[in-house]
């Protein structure tokens, strides 16, 4: 059952396109569904420095709650053709690049996927007064250090399934996840930093 399933990932294009297509729509309207609860009353509770979104490119459309993003579409579809281009190129030269390529795009979205079913459940039950009380404010270090942390994890846990596997489509998946957290790491300090007074860095240059 999962040499045929993987047999068919590998041997037509459009499957795999199709599951990353569907997970990457998903990814933004999870994300538009879970910034309209924070705008609704969630950041009233838990409070995120800064927007709600992550990725720099698309905070100013989550932000104005935009469910058609130019920029997402593009991105979509910059991400197919270059799937595309890859599935071609494993057709005659390196059969390894496309497991590799689609379990770095398919495997991501999963581990953010669980990210937004938590805050859709942890938001949910904060607008109906169930389970979360109080006032919490998380800085944006702090958030983008934790967004690492669980990408960390997951790319782990993904390159130590592909060493006992063998697996490409687990490897390419933590890649994608590992490069993930190290981008969420680098956001991090920069935005320590920016938060950091002058007097303060320069104590910390001598």
């Amino acid at each position: 059952m999962r040499r045929a399933i993987v047999a068919r990932l590998n041997d037509s294009l459009w499957p795999g396109a199709a599951l990353w297509v569907l997970l990457y729509i998903s990814d933004y309207a999870f994300t538009i569904a879970c910034a309209r609860m924070y705008q609704a009353g969630v950041g009233k509770i838990l409070i995120f420095e800064g927007s709600y979104e992550l990725t720099p490119a698309f905070q100013q459309d989550v932000d104005s709650l935009r469910i058609f993003s130019p920029r997402f579409a593009i991105a979509l579809l910059r991400a197919v053709l270059m799937l595309a281009a890859i599935w071609w190129l494993s057709r005659l030269v390196w059969p390894e690049a496309y497991p590799l390529a689609l379990g770095a795009l398919v495997l991501v979205q999963l581990s953010i996927h669980v990210r937004h079913v938590r805050n859709f459940l942890l938001f949910r039950r904060t607008l109906a007064g169930q389970g979360a009380h109080g006032r919490v404010e998380y800085g944006r270090p702090l958030i983008l250090q934790l967004s690492a942390v669980e990408m960390l994890g997951f790319g782990v846990i993904f390159l130590v399934g592909s060493a006992i596997t063998g697996s490409l489509f687990l490897l390419g998946g933590a890649a994608s996840c590992l490069a993930l957290a190290a981008k969420h790491f680098r956001l991090a300090r920069m935005a320590a930093s920016a938060k950091r007074p002058p007097s303060a860095e320069g104590e910390a240059r001598g």
